[in-house]
């Protein structure tokens, strides 16, 4: 028996064993607490047969054997910035009250509960001078960021974020509870910094952590109508700068709220996101061919605090219907620029929040300590659309973003990033993982999930 088999006034009934099998509440729809299923992207549908507000390990790995021996399937959620739609058959997990960050100065090391953010980790860490290599936006969850690889504001210079990570405490499809670490279970390790959760719930993750307690950076925002000449130098730029150097540039169209500032909001802007290491000297001279194309409308860039890294994307903070694409570029030419500036310039009638092109190479292009699930390390340049799916412009948001990214198919490499744009399309799975890999994942899925509790969402399985 499955949940789609139980009619709804039935599921109070069916889960009744749920209730007295995990310690942590229990939530059907309607009932307090169900609400905390609505992820931070409400673009996508999360209608879950009950939430379990995990607390512990042994929630996760409760929930999962009930399932199991059930016939039902498993989700789990922390923030949901990276949210796909969970579906009445399915009971979710959400870690949110898991966000517990213990550091250790002496080792450089911080042991995360599977809710917590990288604001959490920043919080802790950055006290005694040390960095955890986040992403972009620190409120995104870290499981969810390290299970996807990992690419910062500093990518160039440090590489993955999942290549920081020493172990895994993980809940697999069986409700087993294993310790994951280059040398226990080493293949699952491989495929935990990658794979998503197409090998199961991490309940915590040791990190380490860098000796980063300053960097220089943060943005340069200059008018829609310098566009052209913006793009076109950052993307000859880009060929001289030093694996110190980390940087994207995006074409944006934000809207007039609290909190954008004034040169931005309801305007067409270009952002050329910045950040460095090591020499702020060497880094500020060379930023200064940027900051002389064209006169910026507002300049953020400076020395500061590793704990306002969050700074130089300055992503959003509340929840919002967001809608994604994204393409990998072997190169960025004058010929692509032309097609970005046709597609999403200030001319082009775009709708699309933000179009960003954001610099790879350098440390990312090298494989860490130790090999990962992680693919696509060759591609120069990745490239992301983001739409917010609200009249009018929700029913254009999404063709007008894929248009986008066949017209850049003669210099993509047919690849994409596991964390960026989730989708359920059938083919996206070919796109993150080459053939090796995406084999290896749905064979350590089948050996560690056999009755396919976690056959939902980013996972990969063998068709059938």
């Amino acid at each position: 028996m499955t949940l789609t088999d139980v009619a709804h006034g039935g599921l109070d009934d069916a889960l009744t064993g749920l209730r007295a099998h995990v310690a942590a509440p229990v939530a059907l729809p309607g009932e307090a607490g169900y609400e905390r299923a609505t992820p931070w992207n409400v673009a996508a549908t999360v209608a879950p047969a009950a939430v379990v507000l995990a607390t512990s390990v042994y929630d996760i790995a409760n929930t999962v054997r009930f399932a199991a021996a059930r016939g039902y399937r498993v989700s789990v959620q922390a923030t949901g910035h990276g949210a796909m739609g969970v579906a009445p058959d399915t009971l979710l997990v959400v870690t949110a009250g898991m966000t517990s960050v213990t550091v250790d100065p002496v080792a450089r090391t911080a042991r995360v509960a599977a809710g917590a953010t990288w604001q959490h980790v920043l919080d802790a860490a950055s006290p005694h001078g040390l960095a955890g290599i986040c992403g972009s936006a620190p409120g995104v969850g870290v499981v969810g960021l390290l299970t996807g690889g990992g690419i910062g504001p500093l990518v160039r210079s440090v590489g993955l974020s999942s290549d920081y990570v020493r172990s895994f405490e993980l809940v697999t499809g069986t409700g087993e509870v294993l310790r994951v670490t280059p040398e226990q279970n080493a293949e699952l390790f491989w495929g935990l910094r990658g794979g998503k959760s197409t090998l199961g719930i991490v309940a915590s993750v040791d990190i380490e952590l860098l000796p980063i307690s300053e960097f220089y950076g943060g943005a340069v925002f200059f008018d829609g109508a310098d566009a052209a000449a913006v793009l076109r130098e950052w993307a000859q730029w880009c060929a001289v700068l030093p694996e110190s150097v980390s940087t994207s540039i995006a074409l944006q169209q934000l809207p007039s709220l609290p909190g954008i500032p004034e040169p931005l909001g309801g305007k067409f802007t270009v952002a050329v996101r910045y950040a460095a290491v090591d020499d702020f000297a060497a880094a500020q001279r060379l930023l200064e061919p940027m900051r002389a194309v064209a006169t910026p409308v507002l300049d953020t860039v400076a020395v500061l605090p590793y704990a306002a890294i969050g700074a130089v994307h300055a992503d959003p903070v509340d929840p919002m219907p967001l809608y994604e694409h994204h393409t990998l570029l072997r190169e960025l030419t004058s010929d692509t620029v032309d097609v970005l500036l046709a597609a999403a310039g200030p001319d082009s009638g775009s709708v699309q929040t933000i179009v960003e092109v954001r610099m790879l190479g350098g440390a990312y292009a090298r494989e860490g300590r130790h090999r990962s699930a992680f693919c696509h390390r060759d591609a120069a340049f990745a490239v992301t659309t983001i739409g917010v799916l609200v009249p009018p412009v929700a029913d254009v948001v999404v063709p007008q973003a894929g248009a986008l990214v066949v017209a850049l198919s003669q210099w993509s490499t047919g690849g994409q990033i596991a964390n960026f744009a989730p989708s359920d399309d059938a083919g996206r799975a070919a796109r993150v993982y080459d053939e090796d890999t995406l084999h290896w994942l749905a064979a350590l899925a089948e050996r560690h999930d056999p009755a396919g509790v976690f056959r939902c969402g980013p996972v990969v399985r063998f068709v059938g």
